[in-house]
């Protein structure tokens, strides 16, 4: 295996406020790594340099055998499917469906003059018929529900069939239906040998999938813990990521967390 992610001793400071501190962590190719903590743990920050969107203050980042700024980010980027509340944000929502998924091949939010062959439109359709989206792909994007944006900014991010998988709170603002749907269907790509190296950050255990295979805690810019699903999320360093007692439920592949 080869390294996705290399972080070492990596910090990251804006102002007098450090938001990762000391942060060391390694993905390889085939593992399915959850990011796991509260509010201003530092989670979003970490995708962020694992997206080439910044650089660490302190530290080395290496994403996808190169290093942060010693790299054109932008020959980097393409490399990196993204799904993430602040891209979402600049769809516009006149958009047809097939268009924002397509538009990924050229690394563009909204479609202008470009063209796209039809092996292009056949994959973008293909993507959305695998998350359960194929029937809205000539919707408007602002005419669909939260959680079929969702669906469609995970096609999206797939568009360029990347090395690298990232997933910013997919789940979020979703209803139980919606949650249960997607995190189904994240499982499904999880379990897919041909799939990318998956990042998902997420507050909560509920969501995440099955087949992912590790777990990172973070609480207030620290590591907490960080390895096999299986022996490291448990009742101790989740009470110690969250600071308060919880029991932790385990049912197969799934998890659930509530005080106690």
């Amino acid at each position: 295996m080869s390294d996705v992610v290399a972080l070492a001793g990596v910090g990251v400071v804006r102002g007098d406020t450090t938001i990762l501190d000391d942060v060391t962590w390694e993905v390889e190719e085939g593992q399915r790594w959850v990011v796991l903590g509260p509010n201003g743990a530092g989670k979003t920050t970490l995708l962020q340099l694992a997206a080439a969107r910044i650089h660490p203050t302190r530290g080395v980042a290496g994403v996808l055998g190169e290093v942060l700024g010693a790299v054109d980010v932008f020959e980097l980027r393409p490399r990196i499917g993204l799904s993430s509340a602040s891209l979402a944000d600049r769809i516009p929502p006149h958009e047809r469906v097939r268009d924002v998924v397509v538009t990924a091949s050229y690394g563009v939010v909204g479609r202008w003059r470009e063209s796209y062959d039809g092996m292009d439109e056949r994959r973008a359709l293909e993507l959305l018929e695998a998350l359960g989206a194929a029937h809205l792909a000539d919707r408007r994007y602002g005419t669909l529900s939260e959680g079929e944006r969702k669906r469609v900014q995970i096609s999206r991010a797939l568009m360029t069939d990347p090395e690298l998988m990232l997933l910013d709170e997919p789940a979020a603002g979703l209803d139980l239906g919606g949650r249960e749907d997607l995190v189904r269907r994240l499982g499904l790509l999880a379990a897919d040998l041909a799939a990318p190296a998956l990042v998902l950050v997420t507050h909560h255990v509920e969501e995440i999938p099955p087949h992912f295979t590790d777990v990172l805690l973070l609480r207030g810019g620290r590591v907490v813990a960080q390895g096999p699903i299986e022996i490291t999320l448990t009742r101790e360093n989740l009470e110690a990521t969250f600071g308060m007692p919880l029991e932790l439920e385990v049912r197969g592949e799934r998890f659930a967390a509530r005080a106690r």
